[in-house]
């Protein structure tokens, strides 16, 4: 809006001409996320906690867990007030990349909150119906992959997706050249991504900060994917994919990092309140829906690492429980609970010293990503 309103100025007044930059913009919408959350942030708070609208805690759970029954949660609409508005405010609105990340996060938020809504106001303890929720995901995924599909950047890149290690020259778009044609795979594949993703970062979001740290991490690495993608001399230089307009994905990273740190504010331990599904699905269907524009699902591997991990630990525990039951009449559990962080609670680690190690790991893994670009 901003750039829209202030840089068709610049012929007269010279100053103006600051608004065609992408990263004065993008540094423009980190600062408004976190304002914006410091000033929404205790007002959302007092209101649920004036409405009684608290976490309920399994008791199956960690023991340790229980005293935070009662904390508010859906604070994922202070999230996704600090994503959208600066990202409105600060981003050319007429960008296809912006409209699409835009469309994702509000409907995967919408969907979470839905979900958010029915057990905690309503009292319904399993919420939205998992085929509903998955429905919805599956559908986000379905409108996001038909756009992609109709109206590619580049003919050539209408089904693509890039290879890690791979280099490409510019000239030829294969897998000698780093990219992957899926063809009538391309949207069945987006609707994964954007699924899985949406519901790693869920199951993630168990321990206080420990999910919106990790999504700030990733979302640093996206955009400088971004950014570098956006710039014909940066994509030239590191080999990959040159994606015009995809430079403004970075004031919405900008803006997400932001709101991350703005919600870690409140959400740190012992934290204040949660961010409930209505921020943990609609952060984890931005990240999915940021790989799939910048055409770099595959790296979702690595800087999702701790997503991908606390996922694979779930899936783990119930095939290993199935097996053993099956086969011996009783079930056993390969980790003492899943998710992952659970079982490394119930070995003794502090919930704070499980958070900070695996931000580590999340920005280990960020680092190694960055550098396969120049080993490739």
């Amino acid at each position: 809006m901003f750039y829209h309103l202030f840089y068709p100025l610049h012929t007269k007044i010279s100053g103006l001409n600051i608004f065609q930059y992408i990263s004065f913009r993008a540094s423009g919408a980190a600062i408004t996320a976190l304002l914006i959350s410091f000033l929404l942030g205790p007002k959302i708070i007092r209101t649920l906690h004036k409405h009684q609208i608290g976490e309920t805690i399994r008791s199956y759970g960690p023991s340790s867990h229980l005293k935070k029954r009662g904390t508010p949660t859906m604070g994922g609409i202070i999230i996704l007030i600090s994503i959208i508005l600066p990202t409105i405010l600060w981003s050319k609105l007429d960008d296809k990349y912006i409209l699409l990340i835009l469309f994702s996060t509000f409907m995967m938020g919408l969907l979470g909150f839905i979900d958010d809504y029915l057990k905690v106001v309503k009292g319904l303890p399993r919420g939205l119906i998992a085929r509903y929720k998955l429905i919805g995901q599956i559908t986000i995924g379905l409108i996001i992959g038909t756009i992609l599909y109709i109206y590619p950047e580049k003919e050539v890149l209408r089904t693509a997706i890039s290879i890690p290690f791979v280099s490409h020259n510019g000239i030829t778009f294969d897998i000698a050249n780093g990219v992957l044609d899926l063809n009538f795979l391309y949207v069945p594949f987006v609707i994964f991504i954007i699924t899985a993703t949406s519901n790693a970062v869920n199951l993630t979001d168990g321990l206080d900060g420990l999910a919106s740290g990790l999504v700030a991490i990733s979302t640093l690495a996206f955009g400088a994917i971004a950014y570098a993608s956006g710039r014909y001399d940066f994509s030239n230089y590191l080999n990959i994919i040159y994606l015009p307009g995809t430079g403004e994905l970075l004031i919405f990273c900008f803006a997400m990092f932001g709101a991350c740190i703005g919600f870690l504010w409140y959400n740190a331990h012992p934290a204040k309140i949660f961010m409930g599904d209505t921020g943990s699905l609609a952060l984890g269907g931005a990240l999915g829906a940021i790989a799939i524009l910048l055409k770099k699902e595959i790296w979702l591997i690595i800087i999702g690492g701790v997503f991908l991990a606390e996922t694979l630990s779930v899936l783990i525990q119930v095939v290993y429980f199935k097996y053993t039951k099956k086969s011996n009449g009783k079930g056993k559990r390969f980790f003492k609970m899943a998710p992952l962080h659970h079982h490394f609670e119930l070995k003794g680690w502090n919930e704070n010293h499980v958070v900070v190690r695996f931000w580590i790991i999340g920005i280990l893994l960020t680092l190694i990503s960055l550098t396969t670009f120049k080993i490739q």
